[in-house]
């Protein structure tokens, strides 16, 4: 439905136009006239008009005037000016008050129709775009709950993300938190008589939690609570006085947790256990995670506590970091699996288990291996859309993990029959299975080629596809544009250069392929938001 206003002193100008012009073949349904700017603008007052046409020559309120109130007043609404005077100042001014048209007179009724076709097509542009809009904030709004769980899953699985985009989402999502500031973490197990319950009762359980832990801490602390990848809660919780020491959020989170527990058992009539973490920087979010689930598992389905971590209680001994130093080698499990290199990562995780086998790793760090390991099986499964758990379930289970986590043998078997079990359920289908063969390739290559100087050109020769298509084609299948893939390979080798190595940056930069060591700084900083050499140092 539109509806048009004309306006002419002039009244057999408007009249001959609404008497003239095939209004309902251009979707208009009503026509209003008025013979001044006065009068229009009475009529906009209490009708919902969509396009003004007026004269810009009349007494009183010139045409011009008008449109400018109407910009004012009613911004949706589109203007095209008539005249007799071929004046450019007219003109001028028109486009300044950004009319939709500027028409001369007599009007000629094929190009006056175009115009106000012209106008409505933006109308409806607009209306469609509006509307559009509205229905994805209305989605995300809800589904809201989904979009927090699935970025926290991604964040505690691995996913690396620049501090910047991290505060952009959760400032989306409406979550609280602030990156840049330290937080603490809090994973609980629901124990007493919520283990009994099913799956229907155990989500209300969860939200009944999460809205007494969120009433309880809410007026210190911004809280972020959600369902954890591996079958507990989760609770990020930073102090609302950002420039506060990190000793002080620990001590002022002792109380509430404490009070946390017991309004759980008065008001839910179960039990909880919980490991709270020490504060931590946002970038080690899933060290955190790891320790802290490593911690809830290793007390025991029926100690219900509160456990608070010490600083000291993971380091590693020397050979135990020999052994895990392998998990973090490049290229990392995930990445193989990503790019679904299956004997690649096969080969990955016969070394790290024989490596674990030959130090004869503690209890502790076995279960960190299980950890990074399922981390990786769990990233890569929903990234292609699949539940885990439903590919193997036992090795997802709080509870059942204790079986696998009493040597890195029986660890070894599971992780090997789930990396089969991976590869039958993510193999490429039929239809797009050339396709992913291309990507597979690119993928490899860049992997294995870290240190080259590639370029898309030159991948493209080897895999003997056009660069403009294969970009085209990774694209399409990734979500990634190439170039991004092969600089973000590069940043990772990067870091772990950084971190584990004595390697002056020069050496570095012609690792990884450059020429230049400025320009591999310049690449460090904007991906990272820091100079290699700043990160060496916070490392």
């Amino acid at each position: 439905m539109i509806d048009i206003l004309l306006v002419d002193d002039e009244t057999y100008v408007t009249e001959s136009l609404e008497l003239t012009i095939p209004w309902g073949e251009l979707g208009v349904t009503t026509v209003f006239r008025a013979a001044s700017a006065k009068e229009a603008l009475a009529i906009m007052e209490e009708n919902a008009v969509d396009i003004v046409v007026t004269d810009i020559r009349m007494p009183g309120m010139s045409g011009l005037d008008l449109v400018a109130e109407v910009s004012t007043r009613w911004s949706h609404i589109r203007c095209i000016l008539l005249t007799g005077h071929s004046d450019f100042e007219y003109a001028k001014k028109a486009i300044q008050l950004q009319a939709a048209d500027y028409i001369l007179k007599p009007v000629n009724d094929d190009e006056f129709m175009a115009s106000v076709s012209a106008a409505i097509t933006s109308l409806r542009d607009e209306w469609d775009e509006f509307d559009k809009y509205h229905r994805l904030l209305y989605s995300r709004k809800s589904d809201y709950k989904i979009l927090r769980e699935n970025l926290m899953h991604d964040l505690l699985l691995g996913r690396e993300i620049t501090a910047r985009a991290l505060g952009e989402q959760l400032q989306q999502y409406e979550i609280q938190l602030e990156p840049e500031q330290p937080a603490v973490m809090m994973l609980i197990r629901l124990a007493g008589r919520f283990s009994s319950m099913d799956q229907q009762s155990l989500d209300l359980m969860d939200f009944a939690v999460g809205n007494i832990a969120e009433e309880v801490f809410g007026p210190q602390f911004n809280v972020w609570f959600g369902h954890g990848p591996h079958e507990c809660l989760v609770m990020l919780i930073q102090h609302q006085n950002l420039n506060g020491a990190e000793a002080m959020i620990l001590d002022e989170i002792k109380e509430p947790t404490a009070t946390f527990r017991e309004h759980v058992i008065r008001y839910l009539q179960g039990d909880i256990s919980m490991v709270v973490t020490q504060p931590f920087a946002f970038e080690e979010l899933t060290t955190a995670y790891r320790r802290g689930l490593g911690s809830l598992v290793l007390t025991g389905p029926e100690e219900n506590m509160i456990q608070y971590l010490d600083a000291n209680t993971t380091k590693r001994s020397d050979n135990d970091a020999q052994a895990l130093d392998e998990l973090y080698k490049p290229p990392v499990l995930p990445q193989l699996l990503e790019t679904k290199q299956w004997e690649a990562a096969a080969r990955k995780l016969e070394a790290v288990f024989d490596e674990a086998e030959r130090v004869r790793l503690s209890r502790e760090h076995v279960y960190e291996m299980y950890l990074s390991v399922t981390n990786a099986f769990m990233y890569i499964a929903h990234k292609q859309g699949h539940l885990v758990h439903e590919i193997d379930h036992a090795g997802f289970d709080l509870l059942l993990a204790h079986q696998l986590i009493q040597s890195p043998e029986k660890l070894r078997r599971w992780a090997t029959e789930m990396l089969t079990k991976l590869q039958e359920e993510l193999s490429d289908q039929e239809g797009t299975q050339s396709r992913r063969h291309v990507i597979k390739q690119v993928q490899e290559l860049v992997t294995r080629e870290t240190g080259q100087e590639l370029s898309v050109k030159m991948i493209a020769d080897k895999v003997y596809l056009h660069p403009v298509y294969l970009s085209k084609i990774y694209k399409a299948e990734t979500g990634e544009g190439l170039g991004d893939y092969m600089i973000r390979m590069r940043m990772e080798r990067a870091l772990y250069l950084l971190k584990n190595t004595n390697k002056k940056i020069y050496e570095i930069t012609s690792e990884l392929g450059y020429q230049n060591p400025q320009y591999f700084s310049k690449m460090f900083k904007k991906h990272y938001g820091m100079t290699p050499n700043e990160y060496r140092d916070q490392s």
